[in-house]
């Protein structure tokens, strides 16, 4: 059976649905309407059959009775899962069903593995993520979690350039890893017999853009950081970074909760959201606390750059945190708030306040030496976002470099190295600039109520697939 090259559809499940949902029950339109897709369900009443045809608007019923519909038996025979194209009149059942009848059809692709029953989708988790081309027909929740991802990508982009940024689109292989704290993933240019990394962040050439006199821009960035998998991570994901000319981090704050408001409100109809089981109150404004405050109210333990390092070292190890030697109290700080705080705030809050030694692109606060004017947005246990008051003075930035380079040497992995091109940047002149990053990932696992990151990326890094000589169901092609 030779299959066509080309199929021509006049209309989505979608379209009839809201064009016909008040025909009356047991009569026809007199329209026609071809419309294409998977037959997902079917079922033989003598000399009428019926199936359920479903496009990527959703779903609508076939009514194919032995008169009409040209080879009827092999209608009857179709396989679950069968791409069919169907051309017919828009009609409603005397049950009330708005249904295409059959008239025309042809099979556009055949499916030689059996679909998952249709009632309990693919139980096997692993098996939904290596096989996210079977999920999305058969878990609901799948492709609505994805069509969410989908908007909330329009929704930002149309937001932001409302406020006059410029999306643009920064360099994926980096000469020097930077931007954030974070292992990359390493590879070699032949051509030019070089080391480059997948980024791990886009922050340094967006500020570069700012140095050149773009004063908004923001990139939605795929990221790389060579780190473990959990529900929280994935090796390959995607970042929202934006950058403010003349802004400080008070500005960037109420920007980024004004627009998770407005996403949360456009894409569940209320900045009130539940997420596993619990309410969040998205609602701008967020509250605000320091990093030392938060330690305080979670563990009781009231700590700061003063104490000594010896005494915070001894806190860590009753927290049963391993740690380096060459730690200072700033880092030790952030280990400790990690562990007391992150998991157990709610939210959402924004944590103000980072020490400098953890914070090697902040800008030093204005009042509280050793600190920087850095936040985070926590929600529901785990960090949504990162900003800050952009470090602009060229020598701090060596300074701070160089700092990052001795902790790398020292045994910090995720520690930087000197970026004496980004340095040279920052000599031409970075005027007051505010900035953040925002997971994209996390964002939509917030707005969708899901409690994993694979299930808001569509295909997830997996470990390989073993092959064995027992196989899924889904492994096996039909005979």
């Amino acid at each position: 059976m030779e299959l066509p090259y080309q199929f021509t559809v006049t209309a989505t499940t979608k379209e009839i649905r809201a064009d016909y949902a008040s025909l009356d029950e047991g009569t026809g339109s007199g329209k026609s309407a071809t419309i294409a897709g998977r037959l997902m369900l079917r079922r033989v009443q003598g000399k009428v059959a019926f199936g359920d045809l479903q496009d990527m608007s959703g779903r609508i019923q076939l009514f194919a009775p032995a008169k009409a519909t040209p080879e009827f038996d092999s209608f009857t025979s179709l396989n679950i899962g069968d791409w069919i194209g169907v051309t017919g009149e828009i009609m409603k059942t005397k049950r009330g069903e708005l249904s295409v009848k059959v008239e025309q059809w042809v099979i556009l692709a055949s499916a030689d593995r059996p679909f998952p029953d249709k009632w309990h989708g693919i139980t096997d988790p692993d098996l939904r993520y290596r096989q996210r081309y079977v999920d999305l027909w058969v878990t609901e929740e799948a492709r609505e979690n994805f069509l969410m991802r989908s908007k909330m990508l329009s929704l930002t982009r149309r937001w932001l350039e409302a406020k006059n940024f410029l999306e643009v689109e920064t360099p994926v292989f980096h000469p020097i890893p930077g931007g954030a704290l974070a292992r990359p993933f390493s590879t070699h240019h032949n051509a030019l017999d070089t080391e480059l990394y997948l980024r791990i962040a886009p922050e340094l050439y967006l500020k570069r853009l700012i140095v050149g006199g773009f004063e908004r821009v923001f990139e939605i960035a795929r990221v790389f950081r060579n780190e473990g998998i959990s529900t929280r991570h994935n090796p390959e994901f995607t970042m929202l970074e934006l950058y403010q000319a003349y802004a400080d981090w008070n500005d960037i704050m109420e920007l980024a909760e004004s627009l998770i408001e407005h996403l949360a409100i456009e894409l569940t109809g209320s900045a009130l959201i539940s997420y596993d089981g619990k309410e969040i109150d998205l609602t701008t404004p967020w509250r605000r606390a320091t990093l030392n405050d938060l330690i305080e109210e979670h563990s009781g333990l009231d700590v700061s750059l003063d104490t000594p390092v010896d005494e915070l070292r001894s806190i860590c190890k009753k927290l049963d945190l391993e740690i380096l030697p060459a730690w200072g109290a700033g880092k030790l700080l952030l280990e400790i708030y990690e562990k007391t705080v992150e998991p157990n705030l709610w939210g959402p809050c924004f944590v103000t306040e980072y020490p400098s030694e953890v914070s090697p692109l902040s800008r030093e606060h204005r009042q509280k030496p050793g600190y920087t004017e850095r936040f985070e947005a926590i929600i529901a246990g785990r960090e949504i976002l990162n900003g800050f008051s952009e470090l602009v003075d060229a020598q701090e930035q060596q300074k701070r470099f160089e700092e990052q380079l001795a902790q790398n040497k020292a045994g910090d992995e995720e520690a930087m190295v000197v970026d004496s091109d980004y340095v040279r940047a920052l000599e031409y002149g970075l005027p007051p600039t505010g900035g953040i990053g925002i997971g994209i990932d996390r964002l939509v696992m917030l707005l969708a109520d899901v409690q994993t990151i694979r299930d808001v990326i569509l295909f997830p890094t997996l470990r390989p697939e073993q092959q064995t000589n027992s196989r899924t169901e889904l492994d096996l092609p039909r005979d």
